[in-house]
């Protein structure tokens, strides 16, 4: 089995493929001469999951539909028709389990040693059946003026692996590497900007929670508060279809003024559980590495960040900059994608993080 973590650069052009709970997402992107290029995209949406709770691509519990994710790659391929079948996929935070370790400064090579050792006491399952790697996520000096290191033990279950790669070699495309979701988000969102950051990614079904500084991932947290309970909470109350509700909050979002102020009251409390995960998670990545800088900085990313008034209502919460996703700048693309460019950019975040990890 090839090793979970490592990349291969494809030649000229690869394929980012994000496999979200109810959604696909893919990116086909190439080599440019100054910047990438963002040649095409496919965004494929279920909407059973707003009829039947149960019914979703893939669960926390790690359940992956193949055969419903294999027909809707297949769907996607054949509208986009990629002139590549190097593919660079993703896995949702859920899918893995990520633990943040502090280590005394010392050499890669005795901090592999060290987790290797260390590693059962972090893992919630037998060490055999995942695939373990590490990150250094920075380094800091104690009030003592001990140098100390930052580091991300990262682990994946095998058969999470497995099914990925068959799947993948099922609809014909060649899984060149996986890697999970707050990896990609943090290099395609905050490399090059030293801004201590978090990244609330909003999706249907989770909210993944990345805290990042200098494109290096930091702290990660996982929330099953989504974009689904503001959608549920509005189908329940005004008694509607949850396709109808789910068109209303793309609609009218949470703006609060005239006949949308009813709107924002019944969704509000379900953005604010969101909010509150966000701040339990800042209080637990401050209490554990308190030498560490302290956030500066919102970003928002993931469907949820479409949401009409969101950035406005973040910014009063937490006090700080709220901004909306834009990993299209590090990219070229066409004047006709420029109408759409807005709403892609924080639904293709992952995906085409992915790709800039390729090496375009």
């Amino acid at each position: 089995m090839p090793d979970v973590f490592k990349f291969f650069a494809p030649e000229e052009s690869c394929l980012g493929v994000d496999i979200g709970t109810t959604s696909i997402k893919i990116v086909e992107v190439k080599k440019g001469k100054e910047r990438p290029e963002f040649v095409n995209y496919a965004y494929l949406e279920s909407s059973g999951y707003l009829a039947r709770a149960n019914q979703a691509l893939q669960t926390s519990s790690l359940k992956l539909f193949e055969s419903e994710v294999a027909e809707f790659l297949k769907v996607a391929l054949y509208e986009l028709k990629p002139q590549t079948k190097d593919a660079f996929a993703s896995l949702p935070p859920f899918a893995a389990f990520i633990a943040a370790l502090d280590f005394p400064d010392m050499s890669p090579g005795e901090v592999q040693k060290s987790l290797a050792f260390q590693a059962k006491q972090y893992i919630p399952m037998p060490v055999s059946e995942v695939a373990i790697d590490w990150v250094k996520a920075g380094d800091f000096e104690d009030d003592k003026g001990f140098k100390h290191q930052e580091v991300l033990l990262v682990s994946v279950p095998k058969e999470q692996i497995i099914r990925y790669q068959r799947l993948f070699k099922l609809v014909g495309l060649n899984l060149k590497s996986l890697e999970i979701e707050s990896l990609s988000l943090a290099r395609i969102l905050s490399a090059g900007d030293p801004t201590p950051t978090v990244i609330v990614d909003i999706g249907s079904r989770s909210t993944n929670i990345v805290f990042v500084e200098n494109g290096q991932l930091k702290f990660n947290s996982q929330s099953d508060f989504a974009g689904a309970s503001l959608t549920q909470a509005l189908s329940s109350s005004l008694s509607i279809n949850p396709l109808r509700a789910e068109e209303l909050k793309k609609e009218r979002g949470i703006v609060g003024v005239g006949p949308n102020y009813e709107l924002s009251t019944l969704m509000l409390p379900f953005l604010d559980a969101i909010i509150n995960e966000v701040k339990k998670a800042e209080y637990a990545y401050r209490n554990q590495f308190p030498s560490l800088a302290k956030v500066e900085r919102v970003v928002l990313s993931g469907g949820g960040a479409n949401l009409l008034g969101i950035e406005k209502y973040f910014a009063g919460e937490f006090n700080l900059p709220v901004v909306k996703a834009a990993p299209l700048t590090r990219f070229n693309y066409k004047p006709e994608v420029e109408p759409v460019v807005a709403e892609l950019n924080p639904i293709m975040s992952v995906a085409l993080g992915l790709t800039f990890k390729a090496g375009f």
